[in-house]
């Protein structure tokens, strides 16, 4: 399989080696907000694409903010999930397959709440954007 691409920001594409070369002892944790690292297929390319994201826990599945720091567009990884929900995910040294798909109603409204407890900035970028910004859970296959 191919090396995925890391992200074309470069504080985070340094943020996701440093994750990879301690298997997460350096980077699991950024600003102290847990972080794991996700790996989408483009949906245009076909490429593999890997960032970093701050994670919550919910019944053990993963939940994250596809927030784009409050930019009007969803970012890319969001968009190739929605086209291949099919993704990898590293916590810490543990590298798994799960799934991914937005949450909803009720479900997201309780999350988002978790996900401003764990990193109130995010209200902020909710502040600054029209679009719903989308929560995504992944669940571990």
């Amino acid at each position: 399989m191919a090396e995925p691409t890391d992200s074309p920001t470069k504080w985070v594409a340094q943020h996701v080696q440093r994750y990879l070369e301690t298997g997460g002892e350096q980077g699991g944790v950024f600003h102290g907000v847990p972080a794991l690292l996700l790996t989408t297929r483009g949906r245009k390319s076909g490429q593999l694409r890997r960032t970093a994201l701050y994670y919550g826990e919910d019944n053990g599945r993963y939940v994250v903010v596809a927030s784009n720091g409050g930019a009007a567009r969803h970012p890319a990884w969001y968009l190739n999930l929605t086209a291949d929900p099919a993704v990898t995910v590293q916590v810490g040294s543990d590298v798994f397959e799960a799934d991914a798909r937005p949450a909803e109603g009720a479900e997201r409204d309780r999350l988002w709440e978790m996900m401003v407890e764990l990193f109130p900035t995010y209200r902020s970028y909710r502040a600054k954007t029209d679009r719903e910004i989308p929560l995504v859970v992944l669940s571990r296959r």
